[in-house]
């Protein structure tokens, strides 16, 4: 049986965007750029989730004006 993760795939890859991703990225190859790319936004909705929850606790923080007053020196 064929090992489905590493499916090779024929893709038309636009190079202005590739070069910018390779420089974004740091990577070397081709191979590499695409996979981090995609691991990147596979993982994007957990980031946002975990940012937005984030965002929901600091929103019920209750500071008094002296805590907030305080935080700023």
């Amino acid at each position: 049986m064929r090992n489905i993760s590493h499916v090779k795939r024929l893709v038309d890859i636009d190079d202005e965007a590739l070069a910018a991703a390779r420089a974004a990225l740091g990577t070397q190859t081709i191979k590499d750029t695409v996979n981090q790319a995609l691991a990147l936004a596979a993982d994007s909705s957990s980031r946002v989730a975990n940012l937005a929850a984030a965002l929901d606790r600091l929103a019920q923080v209750d500071l008094s004006d002296e805590d907030r007053a305080a935080a700023w020196r």
